[in-house]
């Protein structure tokens, strides 16, 4: 590899400064929180000015702001992301720790639709495929992703507390409205989804929220264990798990975590 060169390093400090607190920073802030000689500063920040990756804050004289190159970039980047090539990659690196099948859903109307998939080693396995659509109140990853979504938007999707049962797919399954929507509740509180057989009669799984630039949850990621690889120590050490590779799809998705 070749060496760094100081002066790129610098400017792009500086730039990331701009991530924090309210996105204006002056000259002297900067020079102070990066420990730099004023002079340096004030050539960095006047050639990013120049080059539009900084903009000065009109009712803020003397204060900065992220300019419209930053933004660019950062759209193109956007553009260029490919959720479920990314998900196959993180999904990947969770099987690795585990050793059990990982995936990554989406939602369409009341459906799970499984757009990454990496299997456990064992013998004893769960069998799927990307691509295959489930209904999403018999998974965990479908549960996660019905939990995240507006009231209304759930109510368009899912019968009222009253309605039609849902359908099963194992006796486990829940086909209650009300208790699904109990259910829910609780994913949103805790924010992990656990089922419980209630897709396969042989397997568990649970799953955590990836969201979008935004903070939008765009998919939920899976790991499903048979059961008898199951037990509580073994599903919190999942549930953790979980939690960990949808951070890790979130932020190569341009999430940034709650402000």
């Amino acid at each position: 590899m070749g060496r760094l060169v100081p002066a790129v390093t610098r400017a792009l400090d500086i730039l990331e400064l701009f991530l924090g607190g309210d996105g204006t920073l002056s000259a002297p802030e900067i020079t102070r929180k990066l420990g730099l000689p004023r002079t340096t500063v004030h050539e960095l920040v006047t050639t990013l000015a120049a080059r539009s990756y900084l903009v000065p804050v009109p009712e803020q004289p003397g204060r900065y702001r992220l300019g419209v190159r930053t933004y660019q970039l950062g759209s193109r980047y956007a553009e260029q992301l490919d959720l479920a090539a990314e998900g196959q990659q993180v999904a990947r690196s969770v099987a690795e720790t585990c050793d059990e099948t990982v995936h990554v859903a989406i939602l369409e109307d009341a459906d799970v639709i499984y757009i990454a998939k990496v299997d456990s080693t064992h013998a004893v396995r769960m069998v799927s495929a990307a691509g295959r659509r489930l209904p999403a109140h018999c998974t965990s990853v479908g549960k996660m992703l019905l939990a995240s979504l507006p009231e209304e938007e759930l109510d368009a999707r899912l019968p009222g507390p009253g309605g039609e049962p849902l359908r099963a797919m194992t006796p486990n399954s829940i086909t209650s409205p009300g208790e699904l929507r109990a259910a829910l509740a609780e994913v949103r509180e805790r924010g992990i989804a656990v089922e419980r057989r209630e897709s396969n009669p042989d397997v568990s799984c649970v799953a955590a929220p990836v969201r979008d630039s935004a903070g939008r949850v765009v998919a939920a990621l899976s790991i499903s264990v048979p059961m008898i690889r199951w037990s509580e120590e073994r599903r919190t050490e999942l549930e953790a798990l979980a939690a960990k590779g949808a951070a890790e799809l979130s932020a190569r998705l341009g999430y940034r975590g709650a402000a």
